[in-house]
């Protein structure tokens, strides 16, 4: 296939063949659907690839980062990666993204390899399963026109990589009212394997890196816009400033990314600009996929 047939999900798994410039340095090219300004979920993906390359038989089971300057589509990402330690049970790395010889993104990333433990988890919220909702996308799209909600992302109608369900749906009163929080069905729109349930083993590795970069990517749609929830009818998205500012991921158990999984983002608190917001991954079965964390910049400009 050449670049122009190929769909939004299968060049981002393009674009997470980082090239090798050195040893511990790789290239990353750029999503360009997003607009001029590099997203944060792009660059937390890559960077978690990056660090992947310099281990062997591990998985990512966290990661911490900054983002410290916003990035250019228009010029390649260099990620360095520091082998900060190899131990028996865990290996850490440290990754910073660069573009103009200034670091943008820093990253510590800690993988573990297979161990048996304790098992349990918190219960998934009760909300409708992905059939019973519509497409964000398609109902973005019908939405259209002069006269479409000034509090509907421009993000909404693009093509994703993702298939995003919303269960507040996009233009609704519910969707509208102040609340704090947002659950959505996602789903990578690509196949990435057969065997996505039940421990990696060699056969699925390369299926659990990928959908645990794809996972890094995924945290980051709308979630610190999550935190403008509460006061979304008294402050219009064109009043805002927002933009990423630290994020963490914990990855508790193997990832069906190319599956369904709730994305159930909510906001615990916001002040000085700054907007706290939570997430979990859940499996359709209920189980407890993945948490995410992320403080984000919410300003208002106007």
């Amino acid at each position: 296939m050449t670049e122009q047939t190929l769909n939004r999900a299968q060049r981002l798994l393009k674009l997470l063949d980082l090239k090798q410039i050195e040893e511990n340095l790789y290239q990353g090219l750029n999503e360009t659907e997003n607009g001029s300004r590099l997203f944060g979920g792009q660059v937390l993906a890559q960077a978690t690839m990056a660090a992947y390359r310099t281990v062997e038989d591990v998985h990512v089971h966290s990661l911490h980062a900054y983002f410290l300057r916003a990035g250019n589509v228009s010029r390649p990402v260099l990620y360095e990666v520091e082998r900060i330690r190899d131990g028996r049970s865990f290996t850490t790395r440290r990754v910073v993204a660069i573009q103009n010889g200034l670091a943008i993104f820093n990253m510590d990333i800690s993988f573990q390899g297979d161990e048996i433990g304790l098992d349990h988890s918190s219960p998934m919220p009760n909300v409708p399963l992905p059939d019973e909702l519509r497409s964000d996308r398609d109902v973005a799209l019908s939405l259209g026109g002069p006269k479409a909600d000034p509090r509907l992302s421009p993000m909404a109608k693009i093509e994703r990589p993702f298939e995003i369900r919303s269960v507040f749906e996009l233009g609704t009163d519910a969707w509208g009212d102040n609340r704090f929080w947002n659950p959505a069905w996602i789903r990578f729109l690509e196949p990435l394997g057969t065997d996505v349930a039940g421990d990696c083993t060699k056969n699925d590795f390369q299926h659990q890196l990928m959908s645990r970069c794809l996972l890094a990517y995924a945290s980051d749609m709308g979630l610190v816009s999550t935190a403008n929830l509460p006061h979304q009818s008294e402050v219009d998205r064109s009043q805002l400033q927002m933009a990423s500012l630290d994020h963490s991921i914990w990855i508790h158990r193997p990832v069906p990314m190319d599956q369904w999984l709730l994305f159930h983002k909510r906001t615990s608190t916001a002040q000085a600009s700054r907007g706290m917001v939570h997430a979990d991954f859940f499996a359709v079965d209920g189980t407890l996929v993945a948490s995410v964390t992320q403080e984000g910049l919410i300003r208002l400009t106007k």
